[in-house]
């Protein structure tokens, strides 16, 4: 598998270097001299280093903003229409005003696009600089990546101004809100096989970080995100200040007033994948979900979620992945989970989305962490599901008796519990647990194999369980 991957990385390098093979090196000193060479073909292009800013005043004075393929809802400041070309922005910082993403009216913003294919970008740092509270007028996304084979290599980016902000999902997220939402996400994969490599985000944002519509064969490899998290104490504290929450009443859109002894994430997911969306390729506008993701070597810090891709299709390949401080680590639905990691201060290691999440095969270590546990759930893992074979080890020298790994049974997550109807299933799965945490198979457990260093309460039908000592 790893072999075969390499082989796909070393053809794509190769095309992308026969691409762009006889291009004269281009020197330009303005964002203005470089827009012409985003519509070229296999031009390489280096801008001059330096700090250059988008202002607002220039935006609304209509100085940046071209329409894309979505030319009724969507427009963006650097839309990379050419093929086959190398875009060098080493020691490059552009600057975006967050008052931009209101100034260019009512449209999806986004600020670098890619329509083209076989390009790289590499070594561009760009950050929002104002408010969090700059919010665009409908949504934005400083980065979207159509087309196919393109790479986005040694990226910067601080995203900033979405509203509300200081309460991620609890007044809503989607179609259905408390307090209407505008949105602002980091990094947008589409297109087909594109390729995000050692991207770096700091999220100080309600949106995504990296997320995923209508990609085929997608690859994140050697990526960081930051986000911010928040106590649902902190947010309770708010009584009596006239803020957004306290206007709701503190009534969430799960239909239930804000928790205490939580902590949310003020921004969404670090990545996850969706089963829908619209993609350009080679001239074609194409709806579909997404399939196929590759996750290597990357690190998720205080996100909602870490990975979470149960909604893409085909195969799922997570390796080498950190999630820390998140208020859930992984939930893949199906695929691979190997060598990774995750603590559990903020939310259960492993979770899963649906009884109907079939054949996952993970290996994940626990972390301790640093600095108070405020898990909600009660969770070192939550398992639900069908046919999944999961290896769960532990660098915790003393886990206790405080959190469990539950299979089946309820999730006991802070937006979960307005959605289960009741209990969920887990069959047929097969879990190896070195952690020490205590197991508990609830009732809706049935045909499982149990092998634990810690406690087991087996309440389900059928299920085998051994218990064994520690090695360490």
């Amino acid at each position: 598998c790893r072999a075969a991957r390499t082989t796909l990385a070393w053809g794509l390098a190769w095309c992308l270097l026969a691409a762009s093979a006889g291009a004269q090196p281009v020197s330009v000193d303005s964002l203005e001299a470089l827009l012409p060479y985003l519509k070229q073909d296999n031009v390489d292009v280096r801008l001059a280093p330096g700090t250059y800013t988008i202002t607002a005043r220039d935006a609304k004075a209509g100085k940046w903003g071209v329409h894309g393929f979505e030319k009724d809802r969507c427009i963006s400041i650097f839309l990379f229409e050419g093929s086959g070309s190398t875009y060098d922005f080493t020691g490059v910082t552009i600057n975006v005003e967050t008052k931009v993403y209101s100034s260019l009216g009512k449209f999806d913003v986004r600020i670098l696009q890619i329509q083209g294919n076989h390009n790289v970008i590499k070594n561009l740092s760009l950050h929002d600089v104002g408010s969090v509270n700059d919010a665009p007028r409908t949504r934005a996304t400083n980065v979207v990546m159509d087309g196919k084979n393109n790479r986005i290599e040694g990226l910067t980016m601080t995203v900033m101004g979405a509203y509300p902000y200081g309460y991620g999902e609890l007044f809503g997220k989607g179609g259905k809100n408390i307090i209407r939402h505008r949105k602002h996400s980091a990094f947008l994969i589409r297109g087909l096989a594109n390729h995000a490599l050692n991207c770096t985000i700091d999220h100080q944002s309600y949106g995504h970080a990296i997320f995923m519509q209508a990609a085929d064969q997608p690859v994140i490899e050697g990526c960081k995100v930051t986000g911010r998290m928040r106590s649902t104490n902190d947010v309770l504290a708010e009584k009596g200040t006239g803020s957004d929450a306290d206007k709701a009443d503190f009534m969430t859109y799960f239909g239930y007033p804000v928790p205490p002894d939580y902590m949310i994430c003020l921004g969404e997911a670090g990545i996850r994948a969706y089963n829908a969306g619209t993609t350009w390729i080679d001239g074609k506008i194409i709806k579909r979900g997404t399939s196929n993701v590759t996750v290597l070597d990357s690190t998720i810090i205080n996100m909602r979620a870490g990975c979470t891709l149960a909604h893409a299709r085909g195969k799922k390949y997570v390796r080498g992945v950190t999630v820390r401080g998140c208020s859930q680590g992984f939930s893949i639905g199906s695929g691979d989970i190997v060598d990774c990691y995750a603590d559990i201060q903020y939310g259960p290691a492993l979770g899963f989305a649906y009884d109907r999440d079939k054949g996952v095969n993970a290996e994940i270590t626990i972390l301790p962490h640093e600095g108070e546990t405020v898990n909600g759930t009660g969770h070192a893992a939550f398992i639900m599901g069908v046919n999944h074979k999961i290896i769960l080890k532990s660098e915790i020298q003393d886990p206790g008796q405080k959190f469990v790994v539950r299979v089946g049974g309820f999730k006991n997550h802070i937006g979960g519990q307005a959605r289960e109807k009741g209990p969920a299933k887990a069959v047929n799965i097969q879990l190896n647990n070195q952690t020490g945490f205590p197991v508990i198979l609830e009732p809706t457990s049935e045909s499982c194999t149990v092998q634990s260093v810690g406690p087991v309460d087996s309440r389900g039908k059928g299920n085998k369980v051994k218990t064994v000592r520690n090695r360490r």
